[in-house]
């Protein structure tokens, strides 16, 4: 004979809460947690970039400021950037407000030359160190 087992609401949301927790957890190759503290994420607002430049027809730097450059990534190639003058760079879907950080994804749009706008997706990939930037061609260099 089978017994059904029953249990208030609160022991199902508690279970769930504890399954949905240990989800979450670093875990490093293999199963075993990693200790290794999480990579700083870098933040700027798009008000603060001042430049840009195409890198490889996926990629393109942004100069935030006076010394940051931050790589994006496009996903696919962003067509027009070789010849565009200006871009417009707007956080993806459930980013409140004009913040980016490293790993956020983004739309940059740019005024096409042979087309009235193109639009492609891009993720947000580093800050790039001084010397990172020292060893950048000069025409990737925004």
């Amino acid at each position: 004979m089978r017994t059904l087992a029953f249990a208030s609401p609160a022991a199902f949301l508690a279970v769930g809460l504890l399954i949905t927790l240990s989800a979450c957890a670093p875990v490093a190759e293999g199963g075993v947690v990693d200790d290794a503290p999480a990579r700083a994420r870098r933040c700027f607002s798009v008000s603060q970039v001042d430049n840009f430049q195409q890198g490889r027809p996926d990629q393109i730097f942004l100069r935030v400021g006076r010394n940051d450059v931050y790589e994006l990534n496009g996903a696919g190639g962003c067509t027009d950037m070789d010849f565009a003058t200006r871009l417009a760079l707007i956080p993806d879907g459930g980013t409140v407000g004009t913040r980016l950080c490293t790993d956020d994804w983004a739309r940059v749009v740019v005024p096409g030359s042979t087309s009235q706008t193109t639009v492609c997706r891009v993720r947000v990939s580093r800050l790039l160190t001084a010397e990172e930037l020292a060893a950048l061609p000069p025409r990737h260099r925004p």
